[in-house]
């Protein structure tokens, strides 16, 4: 087997109306470090490896051994292959211990193939791992992201402490806009429609450059910009909208809004806005930005999203970003960023420590997220940080990924109260009427499993405009091949079920 390697009620008003924790947590002693047997972990998330990453993981390793007696092994997959890889070690049983997940990642999908430990079931085979060692999570983490977060009554990965709220538009070049003469215009779009003669502009004036870049995923029809509940894993087929009152379960080929951006994105792809491999390319969006040659992505937003890709981008203070669609949450925004156990670990517990340290520990947070202090980025203050001169050397640009965000440092180009913004981000956002639901797939897992094998031939193609919509009806026929009418009907029992109980 290869190995990647290049070195919702009541809590949710917690957030929404209250406050997210600031606060640092503690270290949590891990129970004796000294009387474990030493053990090596391994961290898989998406991402590009870095030149400097064996450096990071000597020095995270030397830490984490006076803490829990581990060491640690960086695996980031690029954002390209990691589906298809992860899905690969996933089904050979790869031993592996902490892995990023998220319910737009296919989370409930591979809760039910057993891919992940449940974390808070003290029946389970690895007990409850969040009470025995997770207390700085449920001290630093609102309750509503782990209530949020669960499957059939358990939490199966612990959410990343960050904004909950989400929110699509895009993020452009700035630099380039106010060179065309297009920033009156950029300031005035509302709708998709708008971005139409500032694109044509774009591909006219500088051809080289892409004026759009999307890709499987990152599109005008992600659930963040569409505003679609896929009730808990957006690879499963069945959802409501998080903008509307309805609760009847229904396909996406159901839904107007869908089917009506479908089209504008589709002629926006006839006309050369947008980059031809779009169905198949392997970067994210954030890398095609680090290219150069790309003028406007689509991304899910919140406070400073802008200055956070530019640093990583290495186009700091060049982007900008528009914001385009009401903030709304589901339960999908509470498990939009995860880490889990695999099932496979052959040390659950020690693993668990590790993202305990995560939420907790601001030195090894940062450390993970930004390098080395002196070399990858340098101090202004105490909170505040610029890059250092190894900065490209080592910045995965990935902190929604890891832990507690609120231990994070800012950076100079960013906003300095920047957190605060993440408060006020939360406040007021349209609740989905489902938020608290998360689908149960075992019942249905056979069937589950055929359609995301069906969506996965045509989803891209469609979302980014290299298949026409009509093709709708026939991809949908295919999926009513494959148990679709089954599925639908299996999520609107566990909804109406859920809603019930209420």
């Amino acid at each position: 087997m290869f190995k990647e390697k290049s070195k919702l009620g009541k809590s949710i008003s917690l957030i929404l109306g209250g406050s997210l924790v600031l606060s640092v947590v503690p270290v949590a002693s891990a129970a004796g470090s000294s009387t474990l047997a030493p053990y090596k972990l391994t961290l898989y998330y998406p991402g590009s490896p870095a030149k400097d990453e064996a450096q990071i993981e000597a020095k995270m390793s030397r830490y984490l051994t006076g803490k829990i007696n581990a060491t640690i092994d960086l695996i980031p997959i690029d954002w390209g292959q990691w589906d298809s890889k992860m899905n690969l070690l996933k089904a050979s049983r790869e031993p592996m211990d902490v892995i990023f997940t998220a319910q737009w990642n296919g989370h409930a999908n591979d809760v039910a193939k057993k891919v992940f430990l449940a974390l808070d079931d003290a029946k389970g085979p690895a007990g409850n791992l969040l009470s025995k060692y997770g207390k700085d999570i449920t001290k630093s983490l609102d309750p509503a992201f782990l209530a949020g977060a669960k499957v059939n009554g358990h939490n199966y990965g612990v959410p990343t402490n960050k904004e909950l709220a989400a929110q699509g538009g895009v993020i452009y070049r700035k630099d380039i806009a106010s060179k065309l003469g297009l920033t009156a215009q950029l300031n005035a779009v509302k709708t998709v429609n708008d971005l139409a003669p500032i694109l044509a502009k774009v591909k006219a004036k500088m051809p080289s450059m892409t004026p759009l870049f999307l890709r499987d995923g990152e599109t005008f029809n992600s659930h963040y910009f569409i505003q679609q509940d896929y009730l808990g894993d957006t690879t499963i087929e069945g959802l409501i909208r998080k903008d509307g009152t309805s609760t009847k379960v229904i396909t996406r080929f159901d839904d107007k809004k869908y089917m009506d951006q479908l089209s504008v994105t589709r002629s926006f792809y006839k006309k050369g806005y947008i980059n031809r491999d779009a169905a198949t390319t392997q970067l994210s969006g954030q890398d095609a930005l680090k290219k150069g040659n790309v003028f406007m992505i689509v991304a899910s937003l919140k406070p400073g999203k802008d200055a956070e890709m530019a640093i990583a981008a290495n186009l700091a203070g060049k982007l900008q970003q528009i914001n385009m669609t009401e903030r709304t949450v589901s339960t999908g925004e509470t498990a939009g960023s995860m880490l889990g156990i695999s099932t496979t670990s052959k040390d659950p517990a020690r693993a668990m420590m590790f993202i305990n340290l995560l939420h907790s520990d601001k030195y090894l947070n940062n450390l993970l997220n930004f390098g080395i202090q002196g070399e990858h980025y340098e101090k202004v203050s105490t909170e505040i940080i610029k890059p250092g001169p190894n900065a490209a050397n080592y910045n995965p640009g990935a902190t929604w990924m890891f832990g507690n965000q609120f231990l994070n440092y800012v950076w100079n180009t960013e906003a300095p109260d920047k957190w605060a913004q993440f408060k006020k981000f939360n406040k007021g956002a349209k609740l989905s009427p489902a938020l608290g639901f998360t689908f149960n797939a075992q019942p249905v897992k056979s069937q589950v499993a055929a359609l995301v094998t069906v969506r996965s031939k045509y989803i891209a193609g469609l979302e980014t405009g290299a298949i026409d919509p009509s093709k709708a009806a026939e991809f949908q026929k295919k999926e009513k091949a494959n148990g679709l009418d089954k599925v639908l009907k299996e999520k609107q029992k566990q909804l109406n079920a859920f809603l019930a109980a209420k």
